[in-house]
């Protein structure tokens, strides 16, 4: 699980807002973390509305110019465009760009979808067929050349958003509780899932702390992240847990 909240909070083309919808904004709990003094070990609040609202709430909001609520919107599904983008194995700089599109789309449509749980299945469906347009660009071939998974087959767009949804409600559970981590655990999180790992010695003198004192904290900052009620659901419906 460290790891995951990890990449959950620093993932790469976190998504855009549309300027026209919601001020810019990215993965910032990470980014925040950084910048705050070792050993503030204050919980923080995070965003009550990206935590509690619902999704059919959410789209009404952003339909009536709520930028907080897009903004939710968008936190809330970033993983699961990214996680698509991922599958075609797009560079960095193409799954941004497949990123903005498809929240400008639904900028542009967001008043034309009449049930907002079908919002999942069409940010799965637009986010596909913006990466085979890409692909194409790039190699200058047609559909066929790309091979079916390439391809928006009709039918298929549900079977595709209902076995990325899980993964991305997932990373999405994990920023949350991340998020909601005092300073001082997300910091250590962060530094103990370097890659390379850091030793206990370098992440003493990063965060001041006396290195015997990190195993404890880090058993206890993981206690935090698994009780956020978020983990704590994902964790009681997984049948690997509940024997």
């Amino acid at each position: 699980m460290t790891a995951e909240a990890s990449t959950a909070t620093a993932q790469p083309g976190a998504a855009k807002s549309p300027p026209a919808m919601a001020r810019p904004h990215g993965s910032t709990a990470a980014a925040g973390t950084a910048a705050a003094a070792p050993g503030a070990c204050t919980r923080k609040d995070a965003h009550p509305m990206r935590d509690h609202l619902s999704l059919t709430d959410l789209v009404t909001r952003a339909r009536n110019g709520d930028t907080q609520a897009w903004d939710a919107l968008v936190d809330r599904y970033a993983p699961l465009i990214w996680s698509i983008c991922r599958r075609y194995q797009l560079a960095d700089a193409d799954a941004d760009r497949a990123d903005h599109s498809v929240w400008a789309q639904l900028a542009d449509q967001l008043d034309t979808i009449r049930d907002p749980a079908a919002l999942p299945g069409w940010l799965a469906t637009t986010t596909r067929r913006e990466c085979g347009r890409i692909l194409r660009a790039a190699q200058g071939t047609n559909d066929a050349a790309l091979g079916p998974d390439a391809q928006i087959v009709p039918g298929d767009h549900a079977t595709a958003a209902e076995q990325e949804l899980p993964m991305a409600e997932r990373h999405m559970a994990l920023r949350e509780a991340f998020a909601h981590l005092p300073p001082c655990c997300q910091q250590l999180i962060i530094l103990l899932t370097q890659n390379p790992p850091m030793s206990y010695a370098e992440v003493s003198a990063r965060l001041g702390i006396p290195a015997r004192s990190i195993g404890p904290t880090r058993r206890r900052c993981l206690d935090k992240l698994r009780r956020y009620p978020a983990i704590a659901a994902l964790i009681s419906a997984d049948p690997r847990t509940t024997g």
